[in-house]
């Protein structure tokens, strides 16, 4: 079969388009790379043992993140635990299960629609129903259910995809050997779609530990010490709702420490639950 040579035009176009993908990549990493760069140069000097293992004293005139590194931990793992078997048990009866059309459709544009709210606005309603209406104190466990209605159509989504690339020779072959709906899932679909599930475990741990407007209504900005039983029904500020409290505050110094042991602790959190796919994957 003849293959005819590009044209100089088409080749002069096709170049740059190449040249222009090339440098939009750049730009992209390049901004990255200074954004990151500038907070670790300005926040890497500030952060000290002191800042790190110690809480704020009013009193002694010090200033401690201690609390809300605990607070933080607890928050993600607290809403880690309730949202996982939710949103993977209903991507999965959504992927597998669920055979009305018309009731696929209405779920998965409820769960987009979810994606789009602002967190002020879950916030405020996390702030009415938990707190008020179901007499929740301001805390971890308040803070906690109202980002797990923000991350869970996340979990859902991201896990529904995951199992919509499982080859459908995967189940046929299950099924025929024997397996029931339940064990073919479990131990043919389900480890095919780790990745995808790790995926969203990893955008929903960077929205929790990012979020700021919703926890300020739900889990409050204490600064006080508490143990993680203590601190679900105690006002507990998070490292964002204390990157803006000192921010607001006129110290910058604190503020680029924290934002440095966010991003630090984001990474993290996503190494480990990146290694932890791995093993469940094998």
């Amino acid at each position: 079969m003849e293959t005819h040579p590009l044209s100089p035009r088409r080749r002069l176009y096709d170049r740059g388009l190449r040249i222009l993908l090339y440098l939009c990549g750049f730009i992209t990493c390049a901004l990255l790379v200074l954004i990151i760069g500038y907070i670790f140069f300005r926040g890497i000097p500030n952060i000290t043992w002191e800042l790190l293992s110690t809480q704020t004293s009013y009193i002694k005139d010090t200033i401690g993140i201690l609390p809300n590194i605990l607070n933080t931990l607890y928050l993600v793992v607290l809403s880690m635990v309730i949202v996982l078997p939710l949103g993977v048990g209903a991507a999965i009866y959504l992927t597998e299960y669920a055979e009305g059309r018309k009731l696929v459709a209405i779920i998965e544009f409820a769960t987009e629609t979810l994606t789009g709210i602002p967190s002020i606005i879950f916030g405020l309603v996390g702030m009415l129903f938990f707190t008020q209406l179901m007499g929740l104190k301001t805390g971890v466990l308040a803070g906690s259910l109202t980002l797990v209605v923000m991350i869970l159509p996340t979990i859902v989504r991201t896990t529904q995809e995951s199992l919509k690339t499982v080859p459908q020779s995967y189940r046929e072959g299950a099924l025929a050997l024997g397996a029931g709906k339940w064990r073919m899932v479990r131990t043919v679909v389900l480890p095919n779609a780790v990745d995808g599930i790790v995926t969203g475990c990893i955008l929903s741990v960077g929205r929790i530990v990012g979020e700021s407007a919703a926890l300020l209504y739900t889990a409050g900005f204490g600064v006080v010490l508490n143990d993680f039983f203590t601190s679900l029904q105690a006002a507990s500020g998070s490292l964002t709702v204390a990157l803006y409290m000192y921010s607001e505050r006129g110290e910058t110094k604190v503020a680029f420490a924290i934002a440095t042991i966010l991003m630090l602790l984001t990474l993290l959190i996503n190494l480990a639950a990146t290694l932890a796919g791995r093993r469940l994957k094998k």
